[in-house]
């Protein structure tokens, strides 16, 4: 059965924890769809994973609306929500409707994801009134990194802290469905849980909200160096695929591959009456 944003506020409220993994891509999408996790998240995050910018700014709506559909393809059961880029939204409330239902109708879509507590609550509100599930993203916003002067822990601090939990009892108020909390102390993540009646996600937050989300290129190790403070890497993958691109590059070169058992068979008749034909002392074929 497809999950919905039901299931997941049936999930807080039977106290069942949620999980949600980043995808970009059909394939990678359909092996998490397969696996059972609850929700796929179609992050911006995708401008550095996978097309290799310094952050996420420079992601387009055509950016996301183009892995977005790969990914939706590949849900059968999972909830996939995409998220609006940088300057998709804060232009105006009219581009925020208009882009979170090009996420809907081009990029299928089950929900959208936007950064921002009080100052973008009229924003959800409209979403939301557009029938389009909103999930609001607070605490460490990539999208404002400049502004916020680097990848930082949020509310650690009373005032910061104080008003993180405004953003989140504003933005459930304005009919956001779920609330992403990034880089948060976590007891301010538990406490946030349970003053809101909608599902939180952390990353970076603790185990006190109701679900949880992680980089899949974070949790499968396909980088070099130590990884967030958050992450944890569950199976060394990156290691795995570079063992293996270079034992290919190897037995290319060697030419162990490919060997007898991977090549198709042509009647030896055929191939005499080829080279009869073809080849002379003057040509050949290559």
């Amino acid at each position: 059965m497809k999950n919905t944003i039901l299931t997941l506020q049936q999930r807080k409220q039977n106290q069942q924890k949620i999980t949600m993994l980043t995808a970009y891509d059909y394939t990678t999408a359909k092996l998490m769809d397969e696996s059972g996790v609850d929700c796929l998240l179609v992050g911006d995050s995708l401008g550095m994973v996978m097309l290799g910018y310094d952050s996420t700014v420079s992601v387009t709506m055509e950016d996301m609306i183009h892995h977005s559909k790969a990914v939706a393809r590949a849900a059968k059961t999972a909830f996939v929500v995409t998220d609006l880029p940088f300057m998709s939204y804060h232009t105006s409330v009219y581009d925020a409707v208009l882009n979170a239902g090009r996420l809907i109708k081009e990029g299928q879509a089950q929900a959208v994801k936007l950064e921002g507590g009080q100052a973008f609550c009229e924003h959800i509100k409209m979403i939301a009134q557009a029938s389009i599930p909103v999930i609001a993203h607070i605490g460490l916003m990539p999208q404002s990194v400049l502004a916020l002067g680097g990848y930082k822990v949020q509310g650690k601090d009373y005032q910061q802290a104080k008003n993180i939990i405004l953003d989140a009892l504003a933005v459930e108020q304005a009919g956001a469905a779920a609330i992403l909390l990034e880089c948060v102390p976590a007891v301010l993540a538990k406490l946030i849980s349970e003053l809101v009646s909608v599902p939180t996600i952390g990353i970076g937050a603790g185990a006190g909200c109701d679900g949880q989300v992680l980089v899949y290129q974070d949790m499968l190790s396909m980088y070099d160096g130590v990884s967030s403070k958050f992450a944890k890497s569950f199976a060394p993958i990156g290691e795995q695929m570079k063992q293996a691109f270079k034992q290919y590059c190897h037995e290319v070169t060697e030419q162990q591959f490919p060997a007898s058992i991977h090549e198709f068979a042509i009647d030896d008749v055929i191939i005499q009456n080829l080279k009869s034909e073809f080849l002379t002392d003057n040509r050949s074929i290559v």
